[in-house]
């Protein structure tokens, strides 16, 4: 039985709030739990004290018999230093520049070094003159 440490949603339409519970992977979200870990109100401020309590042993000991949280409670859990942060890779390969795309970028890194080294150049010319006359 895999479990995970995740949301289990309540409140009303628009209003959401929020249990932490550990469950089996394949109980539906906010159905059947094995343990409530704490509570999580989106609704209040960043700074509150009340927008995210957790019971820190039980979430301890939960991951240490093999529980895995979801993405968005390990990086919660991670503020809290409860467990690692996940890596999040913020660019998919999907919308990477394609080909075409990576030409003409490098096209005009090419022109702007070009245009760079000949003011560099005449710049150099123009007081090496300076120091002539």
């Amino acid at each position: 039985m895999a479990v995970r440490i995740r949301l289990s949603r309540g409140g009303s339409k628009k209003r959401p709030f929020y249990r932490i519970v550990a469950a089996d992977q394949r109980a539906p979200r906010d159905g059947r739990f094995i343990e409530k870990l704490g509570t999580y109100n989106p609704m209040l401020p960043q700074d509150h004290a009340e927008r995210l309590v957790v019971d820190s042993e039980k979430v301890k000991a939960w991951i240490a018999k093999g529980a895995t949280p979801t993405e968005r409670l390990a990086k919660m859990f991670s503020k809290l230093g409860l467990c690692a942060a996940p890596k999040i890779n913020n660019q998919p390969k999907k919308s990477a520049p394609k080909a075409k795309a990576l030409e003409r970028i490098k096209e005009k890194e090419e022109k702007a070094k070009a245009a760079a080294e000949a003011a560099a150049a005449a710049a150099a010319e123009s007081s090496s003159e300076a120091s002539a006359e």
